[in-house]
């Protein structure tokens, strides 16, 4: 989005067409809608900037919910923005930690500080892009506590500010096509640079899931964070947002609610058993945080290879960390057999698994020739140390 078409956008008029648009429908024909738009007067920027809009506020409603009917974005804010239960649970930390007022350095459309606000914390949020501040603006405007600021994290007045959120950009500047950067000294701000605020004031720092390990500091509280099974993030605390004794940490949030994992430190391994009745696959927030060997002990269950994440167990046990499978059968991890052996059994739709094996399983899918009414999971690892393949049903336990 250009600072042209925002600055039409957000007057009086361009609101009132955004308000006035029927929900999103992706198969609508959008040559009709502009025609519409343009014969009733309106510019062919503003129409262009209503309608992108449009599709950007339904797109938005899987991470702000109602929030996103009243939000602008842009395609790339919206991208990295934090999901709002997600941003609600570091809100939370600021305020349990007794903190104020707090500063969201390169606060992107507002998502955290949106979070921070709704818990009446006052908010300073920066962001160095006009267009992205600007928009920040007006998703904080039902917050009179929250203050938007143009500027650079790394150049931002702290006074009166007793704690410190910063997001560092990890992608090419820009409001839509974007791409990754992989040199944290590269972010905005520099890794480095983000993590010394922590010299000055309690600070969190967001970074993806898969950021190396190596970078993160001892003397933090480190958790990852999964949205319905997939691992969104780890946020590295500071200070006061740390919590006493803890340095690694697995929040999974999902329809059964916020469940944790924490622990002093990356868990023991259990040792390696032989395969029993029961398969569990293990939460990737789980995985990340290291903390494999503890949710193994609380569930009963051992490893099934050395440096496989996938665990074995007598009993089926309930627990948020990890989907547990029942297994049918076990198999060499050969493509012929397999295909004779699913086609025996009817089984036209399989989900595939893997760990330990390099394997693509759309390809390998494709090739077993699947047709039937019944459906399996095909885990294929190792067990013991060799390539297997596991025939499972996925289980509830109760």
């Amino acid at each position: 989005m250009q600072p042209t078409e925002l600055r039409e956008l957000l007057t009086v008029d361009g609101l009132r067409l955004l308000d006035s648009l029927p929900a999103f429908d992706q198969k609508a024909d959008v040559v009709q809608q502009v025609a519409r738009l343009r014969k009733e007067g309106h510019s062919p920027s503003l129409v262009a900037a209503v309608l992108t809009q449009a599709r950007l506020r339904a797109k938005g409603r899987s991470k702000f919910g109602d929030f996103a009917d009243r939000m602008l974005f842009t395609e790339a804010g919206l991208e990295q923005a934090t999901r709002l239960p997600v941003a609600s649970t570091h809100a939370g930390r600021f305020r349990r930690a007794g903190l104020r007022r707090i500063a969201d350095l390169g606060c992107g459309i507002g998502g955290d500080a949106l979070a921070l606000a709704a818990l009446d914390l006052g908010v300073v949020a920066v962001d160095r892009d006009e267009v992205t501040a600007a928009i920040a603006t007006y998703n904080l405007a039902p917050w009179p506590a929250a203050e938007v600021r143009l500027g650079a994290a790394e150049e931002a007045d702290l006074d009166g500010v007793d704690g410190v959120f910063l997001d560092p950009a990890r992608r090419t500047e820009g409001h839509s096509s974007t791409r990754r950067l992989q040199d944290p000294a590269d972010w905005s701000p520099a890794l480095d640079t983000a993590f010394a605020f922590a010299e000055r004031l309690p600070t969190g720092v967001k970074l993806g899931p898969g950021v190396d390990r190596e970078l993160l500091p001892s003397d933090a509280e480190c958790q990852w964070i999964s949205v319905d099974r997939s691992v969104v993030e780890v946020g590295v605390w500071f200070g006061a947002l740390a919590r006493p004794g803890i340095r690694r940490a697995a929040l999974v949030l999902g329809a059964h609610g916020p469940a944790e994992l924490t622990a002093a430190g990356d868990s023991d391994d259990v040792e390696v058993g032989d395969l029993d009745e029961y398969v569990y696959e293990p939460d990737g927030g789980v995985i990340r945080a290291r903390l494999i060997g503890d949710l193994a002990r609380l569930i009963g269950a051992r490893t099934i290879s050395r440096d496989i994440a996938y665990l074995s167990g007598p009993t089926a046990v309930a627990t948020p960390f990890a989907q547990c499978f029942r297994v049918v059968e076990t198999f060499p991890l050969d493509e012929k057999r397999l295909r004779q052996e699913l086609k025996k059994r009817g089984i036209g739709r399989v989900e595939i698994k893997k760990r330990g094996v390099d394997i693509d399983p759309a390809a390998f899918r494709k090739r077993l020739q699947l047709s039937g009414a019944n459906e399996a999971t095909l885990i294929l690892t190792r067990v013991a140390g060799h390539h297997t393949a596991l025939l499972c049903e996925r289980v509830q336990p109760a």
